[in-house]
C-alpha cells in the first residue's frame, strides 16, 4: 500500500538542475568540451586566502559547537558595516541575520510575513525555487508580467493592479534571475513607495549584486520607515565562490530579525560556523578581489555580445550581471525540447525558459558568468550548428 505524501510537495516537479545536467550527460563530445551554462556557479575559484581561512576555521573546536541563531557576531558586524558603506545608510549588526544560503533566507523571509492562504507577488519570469518554496508552504503565488520590450522589468501600474488584498509581499530579484536585468534605483524606489502605500512587504533578493558593474545604488536603506516593510537578501556563497559552504544573509528591522530567529531555531539552529568565521575575516580584505571579479564578469558579458552577434537567429531578450535570457529561433518548439537538443547535440547546457514561468517557452537562460571569454567565444558556432 502506497501511503500518501504531502501533495504540496508531491505535486512539485523534481529539481530542475539535475534534470538539465542529465541531458548534458548524453552529449558525445563531437563539438568539443561541454559548455555548462546552466547552474549559476562562479567560473573561477576562491582565492587562497579564503581557502586558508576556511581550513583554519574548520579545524577549530569553536566551529564544532552551536553558535548564535542569528549568526556569528563577528560576521553580522562585518556585514552590517559593508552594507552601510555600500548604500551609505545606517545599518546595525542587530539588523542582520545570517542564513545557510540565500534560498534559506528567502524561506525565512516569506514564512515571517505570510502563511497558508496568503499570497506573495512575484515577477514572471521568476526564479523557480522561489515559486516552489511558496507552493510547499501553502502560500499562493501571484504574478506581474515582465515584457521583453520593457527589458523584463515590471511596470508600476502593473504591480499596482496585481497587489490584491491577499498579497502580503512583493518578491523582487535584482540583478534578476533568470533575465539578468538590473532594476534601476528609481524603479526600486517607486516599488517601495507602492508597497508602503499598499501595506505589503518588499522582499529584495540581491544575490547577484556583487557581479553588477552598475555604480548606481538604490537608497532604500536610507528611507524613513524602511524597517517596517523592506527585507533585503544576499548570498555570500556566490560572491566569495563558496557555494558548497551555504551562506546567505537577511537585512531587516527588529521584527523581521526576531521572526527569522524563531524560524531558524526550528530549521537549522545556526548556520555553518566555519564558513561564517572565515567570511567575517574575508569581507574587507577581499574587496579588491571581488571588484576584479566584477570587471571580469563585464569582460565575459562583452565576449557574449560579440559571439551572439555571429549567431543572429538567437536574440538577447535581456542580459545583465550574470545571466542572459536568450530567445531561441525555433518558433513553435518548446524551450525544454530546445534545451535538450542544445545539450545533447551541441554540448551547451542551459535552462529552459519554461522553468521560469508561463509564457517563457521562447527563451533559454544561460549563466555566462560560469565560463571564461575563450569558452564563451565558442558559443556562436555551437548555436549556429543546431539546425
Amino acid at each position: 500500500m502506497k501511503l500518501p505524501l504531502n501533495p504540496a510537495v508531491d505535486n512539485l516537479a523534481l529539481p530542475a538542475i539535475p534534470a538539465v545536467q542529465a541531458w548534458a550527460q548524453e552529449y558525445d563530445g563531437t563539438r568539443g568540451p561541454l559548455l555548462d551554462l546552466s547552474q549559476a556557479v562562479p567560473g573561477y575559484p576562491p582565492p587562497p586566502e579564503m581557502l586558508g581561512w576556511l581550513g583554519e576555521a574548520a579545524g577549530s573546536t569553536q566551529a564544532t559547537n552551536y553558535g548564535d541563531i542569528e549568526g556569528e557576531p563577528a560576521l553580522r558586524k562585518a556585514y552590517a558595516a559593508h552594507v552601510a558603506a555600500l548604500y551609505d545608510a545606517p545599518v546595525s549588526a542587530a539588523e542582520t541575520h545570517i542564513t545557510s544560503g540565500c534560498n534559506q533566507a528567502f524561506v525565512s523571509a516569506v514564512m515571517a510575513v505570510a502563511g497558508a492562504g496568503d499570497a506573495i507577488l512575484m515577477t514572471n519570469p521568476c526564479y523557480f525555487n522561489h515559486e516552489a518554496t511558496l507552493s510547499m508552504l501553502g502560500i499562493g503565488t501571484r504574478f506581474v508580467a515582465c515584457r521583453p520590450e520593457d527589458g523584463f522589468l515590471p511596470q508600476i501600474e502593473a504591480i499596482r493592479a496585481a497587489l490584491t488584498p491577499e498579497v502580503r509581499a512583493f518578491a523582487v530579484v535584482s540583478p534578476n534571475n533568470p533575465t539578468g536585468s538590473v532594476y534601476p534605483p528609481a524603479l526600486l524606489s517607486a516599488i517601495l513607495d507602492l508597497c508602503q502605500e499598499a501595506g505589503v512587504w518588499l522582499i529584495l533578493d540581491e544575490t547577484y549584486r556583487d557581479f553588477s558593474e552598475s555604480k548606481d545604488r538604490h537608497e532604500l536603506l536610507s528611507r524613513p520607515g524602511w524597517r517596517d516593510n523592506l527585507i533585503q537578501l544576499y548570498s555570500f556563497s556566490k560572491s566569495f565562490c563558496i557555494p558548497g559552504h551555504r551562506l546567505g544573509a537577511i537585512v531587516g528591522g527588529e521584527r523581521i530579525i526576531g521572526a527569522a530567529a524563531k524560524i531558524m531555531d526550528n530549521l537549522q539552529i545556526c548556520p555553518p560556523r566555519a564558513a561564517q568565521i572565515a567570511v567575517a575575516k574575508a569581507i574587507e580584505p577581499l574587496t579588491d578581489w571581488r571588484a576584479a571579479n566584477r570587471a571580469e564578469i563585464g569582460r565575459r558579458a562583452d565576449a557574449l555580445r560579440a559571439t551572439l552577434a555571429e549567431a543572429p537567429a538567437w536574440q538577447i531578450g535581456a542580459m545583465g550581471a550574470y545571466f542572459v535570457f536568450l530567445r531561441h529561433p525555433f518558433t513553435g518548439t518548446g524551450s525544454v525540447e530546445v534545451a535538450k537538443r542544445l545539450a545533447r547535440e551541441a554540448g551547451v547546457s542551459s535552462i529552459p525558459g519554461a522553468f521560469f514561468g508561463e509564457g517563457q517557452d521562447d527563451y533559454l537562460r544561460l549563466a555566462f558568468a560560469n565560463a571564461d571569454c575563450d569558452v564563451i567565444a565558442q558559443l556562436s558556432g555551437r548555436l549556429n550548428g543546431l539546425a
